[in-house]
């Protein structure tokens, strides 16, 4: 899959993306372990659609070399 490195996304898709609930995003982003916002309005904020994907991917690495060192295969 393609994707456009500028694409903004909403939340909504965002917690479809990541399986996250709302507030576990922004306490994610406060923490500095989530991609920040984009302020796209007045009260509208969106996310970058690779940023999210990229946290997916690097979840998913990290699991890996968890498993790795831990034995499973």
């Amino acid at each position: 899959m393609r994707l456009d490195k500028n694409k903004l996304i909403r939340l909504k898709e965002v917690m479809a993306i990541t399986g996250l609930c709302r507030s576990a995003i922004y306490s994610n982003m406060k923490d500095g372990h989530f991609p920040l916002s984009v302020s796209i309005g007045a009260s509208s904020v969106a996310w970058v659609e690779a940023e999210v994907r990229e946290w997916v991917d690097s979840r998913i690495e990290e699991r890996n070399r968890r498993m790795q060192l831990e034995g499973y295969r």
